[in-house]
C-alpha cells in the first residue's frame, strides 16, 4: 500500500554541529526516499561558518540561520503564531541543547504578566524514573536508559539495549507525575509536553504548533492566580523537566 509522505514546511534544526549535520543528511535521505518532505532545512546556530555550512552549500534546501538560538525563536515563535505557514512546521533539538522551549515559554509569561514573579523551580519530588539529575540549571534531566543509548535511535518498540519490549514512555509516566502530584495535594498544571518523535531516517522533531499550544496552556493556568505549570522536552525514553512559577496577581 502506498504512503503518503509527511509534508512539512520549514523543519528547525538547532545547531549546525555534528549533530545539526548529521540530521541534515538523514533528512534529505527521506526525502530522497520519499518518506518526507520538507520546503527547507533551516539550521541555527551563532557561526554562520559552522559544521552544517558545508551541505548549505551543497544545495538550497538548507540555509544557515546565524542567530543566538534564544534571539531566533523569540522572533520566529512570535510570527509563527499569525503565520499558517507554521503550521507545517516542525522543530528539530540537539541533544545537548539547554531546555530552549521552557526558556520561551518563561520568558513569554514574563512579557505577558510583568508584575509577576516569573521563574524556574525545581521538582518538589523526585519522579519514579530509573535515572535522573538535576543539572546547574535547575533543569530535571531523567531517562529510562540506565545505560548509554546511540544517538540515531529511533526508540522502537522492541529496545535494542535489552532486546526486550519497550514497556515505558516518557509522556506518559510525566503526565503520572502531574496526576500523583495533585492528588497528594502540590497543585501542578499541565504538563505541556513537547515530544519529540523520530519520524523519518532516525530523526527526531516537535511541531511548532506544540510549542504555541504550550504557550497557550501557561497563560490559561495562570490567568487569574498563581500556578505550577510541568513542562518537559521529551522522547519516549530521556526528558528535561522543569516547572514554571508564575505568582500570584493579575493579567497585566
Amino acid at each position: 500500500m502506498f504512503v503518503r509522505p509527511t509534508a512539512y514546511g520549514r523543519i528547525l534544526i538547532v545547531g549546525g554541529g555534528c549533530y545539526g549535520s548529521y540530521y541534515v543528511r538523514q533528512l534529505r535521505r527521506a526525502r530522497d526516499a520519499g518518506a518526507i518532505s520538507f520546503e527547507a532545512l533551516l539550521v541555527i546556530d551563532r557561526d554562520a561558518q559552522c559544521q552544517a555550512a558545508s551541505l548549505a552549500s551543497e544545495g538550497s534546501d538548507v540555509r544557515i540561520v546565524e542567530r543566538e538560538w534564544d534571539a531566533f525563536f523569540d522572533e520566529y515563535l512570535e510570527s509563527a503564531a499569525a503565520s499558517p505557514q507554521a503550521e507545517r512546521d516542525a522543530i528539530v533539538p540537539s541533544p545537548l541543547m539547554p531546555h530552549l522551549m521552557f526558556d520561551w515559554l518563561m520568558r513569554r509569561a514574563r512579557h505577558r504578566w510583568p508584575r509577576r514573579t516569573i521563574e524556574r523551580r525545581g521538582l518538589s519530588r523526585a519522579p519514579d524514573i530509573p535515572w535522573q539529575r538535576a543539572v546547574p540549571s535547575g533543569t530535571h534531566v531523567v531517562s529510562f536508559a540506565e545505560w548509554t543509548c546511540p544517538v540515531n535511535c529511533i526508540e522502537p518498540a522492541k529496545c535494542p539495549a535489552i532486546r526486550a519490549p519497550r514497556t515505558w514512555s516518557m509522556p506518559v509516566a510525566v503526565r503520572r507525575y502531574v496526576e500523583a502530584e495533585n492528588r497528594r495535594g502540590a497543585p501542578l498544571a499541565g504538563p505541556v509536553i513537547f515530544h519529540c518523535e523520530h519520524r523519518a531516517y532516525g530523526v527526531g522533531m516537535f511541531d511548532t504548533r506544540a510549542v504555541l499550544a504550550g504557550d497557550a496552556l501557561v497563560a490559561h493556568a495562570a490567568a487569574n492566580d498563581a500556578a505550577d505549570v510541568l513542562v518537559g522536552t521529551v522522547s519516549h525514553c530521556h526528558g528535561a523537566l522543569d516547572i514554571l512559577h508564575v505568582g500570584h496577581g493579575h493579567a497585566a
